[in-house]
């Protein structure tokens, strides 16, 4: 890949529609376009053209918009061709445009160049890809506002604060002889505690925007006939999963994507446990235990009319994944008048309701959105991802690292270091500092023509 090349790719969805829009970017734009045009629009002017091919036959007819660098999405010569929609046509254009000299885009290329010309930050470069994959309004909203760089500015304000403390802690170092000793100073302690806190809020914003835009993965498990399956059709809000009263029904993982307040919740009904004899069940039962590894939160369902005591948990509890947090679900409470319920069984939450009736449901969403940390939405709930999560982690780990060796060692340069690494972890956010490879993983996911 190269940014000399001029690179052209269809900017609109493949199939029919009203319009399909080609877009060139790169060195080569205003000639391919004086040639498919006849001339060059003027700038930033919509201007009505025929798009001609090599024999001067029109290929289509529509609107031609040119814009010169560094004024574009890209910082470079882009021109956008918007004609009639249909793969037919927007192929014949990619191909005339490939004729004259430009090449295939590949994913996300557009917006690479957008980053690499310093048109936007990485955070804003992820954020275009987050509004396109938008699963609901709330979501689309976070993105736009890290799009418009509201997460950026917190990024670069925590940066600013680390730097700060940096540049305390070296003049410390860089000036022994002073008489007051720097690192001793109640000062550097009480910046150290506003660095801490200015993590609190941004780690916040984050981690509501990662729920936003990933979700969370719930796993519904249990024994035939414990209602599973009503479960599921209760959160869809439909009759997603067939249900009777034969045990075994549900014999392969049923998925479905709900929102609980804008977070995503991808809801899996899974075969139901027991020592089953044939082979299907069989496999059935061996995916429920390969989700419930990759799960957030198992949901394991209970019947409460036959098993009020919960015996089928207990039964079942060594064979569940251990580093996966379980809530038992007590369904059939509509029937269970007069039943004493477990009460006993340690650990895991309880929640009793009815699949049925839906008499408990909301207590379990409110549920599901407490165990991940996600609150009512406020304005500054910013689209985030998992890599953002991972280098403020790292960056708190190392500010937390600084202050360990600030209490037990005074060690000024100690100090000094773990603060460098902080910086170079939030630093990746933005791409201040990033590897070619991480660029190539990023851009890949997105879309062609993007």
């Amino acid at each position: 890949m190269s940014r000399t090349d001029t690179i052209v790719a269809a900017a609109t969805a493949p199939g029919r529609g009203g319009i399909g829009i080609v877009r060139l970017s790169g060195p080569k734009t205003p000639e391919i376009g004086a040639v498919l045009l006849g001339e060059l629009p003027p700038a930033r002017r919509a201007v009505f053209g025929r798009f001609m091919d090599g024999d001067k036959q029109p290929i289509d007819a529509g609107l031609a918009l040119f814009f010169p660098a560094p004024h574009s999405y890209t910082g470079e010569h882009v021109l956008e061709l918007q004609g009639h929609g249909g793969p037919v046509v927007s192929e014949a254009l990619i191909a005339r445009a490939i004729e004259l000299g430009a090449r295939r885009a590949i994913p996300g290329e557009f917006t690479q160049r957008a980053f690499l010309n310093d048109k936007l930050d990485l955070a804003q470069a992820e954020a275009i890809a987050d509004l396109i994959d938008a699963g609901s309004r709330e979501a689309a909203r976070a993105a736009m506002r890290s799009l418009q760089g509201e997460f950026s500015a917190m990024i670069e304000g925590l940066t600013e604060a680390v730097i700060d403390l940096r540049t305390y802690v070296e003049a410390a170092i860089d000036f022994p002889e002073e008489e007051i000793d720097f690192l001793k100073d109640r000062e550097l302690d009480e910046r150290l505690e506003a660095v801490r806190t200015h993590f609190d809020a941004v780690e916040q914003s984050a981690r509501q925007g990662r729920l936003l835009r990933d979700g969370m993965t719930v796993v519904i498990a249990g024994r035939p006939n414990a209602g599973k399956s009503s479960l599921l059709n209760r959160l869809t809000g439909y009759d997603a999963a067939i249900v009777t009263p034969i045990p075994g029904t549900t014999r392969d993982i049923l998925r479905e994507r709900i929102h609980i307040d804008g977070m995503p919740l991808h809801v899996l009904d899974t075969a139901g446990l027991r020592d089953a004899s044939d082979l299907v069940e069989e496999e059935g039962i061996r995916r429920a235990h390969a989700e419930m590894r990759r799960a957030d939160r198992v949901l394991f369902v209970i019947d409460a009319v036959a098993d009020p005591s919960a015996s089928a948990y207990l039964e079942e509890r060594r064979h569940l994944p251990a580093d996966i947090p379980v809530t038992l679900i007590l369904n059939k409470c509509d029937l269970t008048a007069g039943i004493p319920l477990a009460d006993t069984i340690s650990g895991p939450p309880r929640i009793t309701l009815s699949a049925l009736s839906g008499h408990g449901i909301e207590v379990l969403r409110a549920h599901l959105k407490s165990c991940m940390g996600y609150h009512s939405l406020d304005t500054g709930t910013v689209s985030a991802r998992h890599r953002h999560l991972e280098a403020l982690a790292r960056a708190r780990n190392a500010v937390e690292d600084a202050a360990r060796e600030l209490r037990d060692t005074r060690a000024g340069e100690l100090v000094a270091q773990q603060l460098r690494e902080a910086q170079q972890a939030l630093n990746e956010i933005t791409g201040d500092f990033t590897s070619e490879d991480l660029l190539g993983r990023i851009f890949a996911s997105f879309c062609i023509g993007k």
